[in-house]
């Protein structure tokens, strides 16, 4: 958060999770059972990402509201589910350097996360919601990692990958 200011932080807000959040509350009357809604989280929503607090903290808001909604809208028929890609070469990302992306690459392409909302989309609702996909295997082998490790773990490793600060464990 060195690096700014109010009114960045507040379209960041506005835009990743007030859009979301009012998107969907646009849609829903307008929506039927069996349909499905994606919305676009991150891998940032994993664990805090150095040097990205704000858009990290508005993908935290859009994993709960879309967390929430899964299981609210599920009465109606109404599947509410996220994607998780890492950094995808986009023109968002021109000109952003940090330790993350340098650490991690820009591997994504845009193709590779519409491909996935297609697949999320057509995906078949089983008995067992899946509510959050990651994208890419790097994304893959984090958000699955993030389920079976302790916090203290989590932050380590995360800290290692986004950032070259001494981080203590």
């Amino acid at each position: 958060m060195k690096e700014g200011s109010f009114e960045k932080d507040s379209a960041t807000v506005d835009v990743n999770l007030k859009g979301v959040l009012y998107g969907c509350r646009a849609a829903f009357p307008h929506l039927q059972s069996g349909a499905k809604i994606v919305s676009m989280c991150s891998a940032s929503a994993i664990y805090g990402t150095p040097d990205m607090a704000t858009y990290s903290a508005t993908k935290f808001g859009v994993r709960g509201v879309t967390e929430a909604l899964n299981l609210e809208w599920e009465e109606s028929g109404i599947t509410v589910e996220s994607i998780w890609p890492l950094y995808v070469k986009t023109g968002m990302l021109d000109n952003v350097r940090t330790d993350g992306t340098d650490r991690l690459g820009i591997r994504l392409t845009a193709d590779d996360v519409a491909a996935e909302v297609a697949d999320v989309v057509e995906r078949p609702r089983g008995k067992v919601a899946r509510v959050h996909t990651p994208v890419g295997l790097q994304t893959k082998i984090m958000f699955a990692l993030s389920h079976f490790s302790p916090a203290v773990m989590a932050r380590f490793v995360n800290a290692k990958l986004t950032t070259k600060r001494k981080v203590k464990f």
